[in-house]
């Protein structure tokens, strides 16, 4: 069975109705009583309710559970009890995460996570299967690459509550790029560059998106950028926080952002991110300067990331997974996210 922890948030509703369309009943968790309880009605399936502050409490609710989908954020704080919760009960561990952090706490896992026989795969979202496996698709182009740079940007689409909070949890954090094989801190939009998404040329800004954890384990490139896209406005802003990082690190600027947050819609409509695209670009380079473009083209986040994180537990359930800490292309290759539909990859 499939345990959904988080199944009241936005993007929880998004896997609660694409497990349905699968033919899947997970198990539907979380701590807000009220609110597991009406999805569970309203949707005819199990509910557990219980909190990640108690160790035991977390055990006693993954009883029974081959996989648990965890989309409760934000995950720096939230992620480490659940992933202990999972190897303490042999639970295959799923999450939407895109924090490096979170990333490099969870691959801390990996040999306790062999040893209980489980998955540990954080990044079973938007963030990061469909540039992860872009990233190992270029490593296969160019098997002598040491340079791997992404980038991604979203048309029509918009943000969630619980990524503007995980926005806001980091804001002051810097950027970070992987350097020589280290992962490496550096400002806020250091670099901005203009990439050909093939539809469309877009300015993207430098920021520290999951791949620069990620991507190193799966291709052994040592040095990663990743870039989003951005209009001219929004990365003077990005370079500006640079110098006021500690003001926006307070929880007095935290606080009153998510409040504001709070007041704003879940997330954007049904009928929005059906009209959504995100596009995906991705280069590597070798020493002597050979280099290879691939595109990927994929339905919006949210709407690919309740797609991908279900076809990952599909995976699960019949028993196809690797026991450890795991990236998506690692676990199923570079052309997972062709099995996916409305994905589709162009080499350049």
């Amino acid at each position: 069975m499939i345990l959904l922890y988080g199944a009241n948030g936005y993007t929880g509703k998004l896997i609660i109705q694409r497990c349905l369309e699968k033919g899947l009943k997970p198990v539907l968790a979380g701590r807000n009583a009220d609110e597991i309880r009406q999805l569970s009605t309203q949707h005819g399936l199990e509910h557990r309710i219980f909190g990640l502050d108690n160790p035991d409490e977390i055990v006693k609710g993954l009883e029974g559970m081959k996989a648990v989908i965890h989309a409760a954020g934000p995950f720096k704080f939230t992620s480490k009890p659940m992933v202990e919760g999972c190897l303490k009960t042999r639970t295959n561990y799923l999450d939407i995460t895109g924090e490096i952090e979170i990333f490099e706490m969870c691959a801390a896992y990996d040999k306790a996570a062999k040893n209980a026989g489980a998955m540990v795969m954080p990044g079973s979202g938007f963030d990061v299967v469909p540039s992860d496996c872009l990233a190992a698709h270029l490593k296969k182009r160019l098997p002598d690459a040491d340079t791997l740079q992404l980038a991604f940007a979203g048309l029509g689409g918009g943000v969630s509550r619980g990524t503007a909070k995980t926005v806001i949890e980091n804001l002051g954090m810097g950027g970070a790029v992987r350097k020589n094989g280290k992962i490496v801190l550096v400002p806020n939009a250091h670099k901005t560059m203009e990439v050909d998404f093939g539809d469309a040329k877009m300015l993207c800004a430098c920021i520290p998106w999951g791949d620069v954890a990620t991507a190193w384990r799966s291709t052994g490139i040592p040095n990663i950028e990743v870039y989003t896209g951005v209009n001219k406005k929004m990365a003077r802003g990005m370079k500006m926080s640079n110098y006021f990082g500690w003001l926006l690190g307070t929880s007095l600027v935290r606080n009153f952002l998510k409040k504001r947050v709070e007041s704003g819609p879940p997330g954007p409509s049904d009928e929005r991110r059906k009209k959504a695209k995100s596009y995906m670009w991705g280069k590597v380079s070798n020493p002597s300067g050979k280099s290879c473009v691939s595109l990927l083209y994929t339905p919006e986040g949210y709407t690919l990331t309740a797609m991908t994180a279900v076809a990952c537990a599909q995976k699960i359930l019949a028993g196809n997974f690797k026991a450890g800490y795991q990236t998506p292309s690692m676990a199923y290759g570079a052309d997972f996210i062709l099995e996916v539909e409305g994905c589709v990859r162009k080499d350049v």
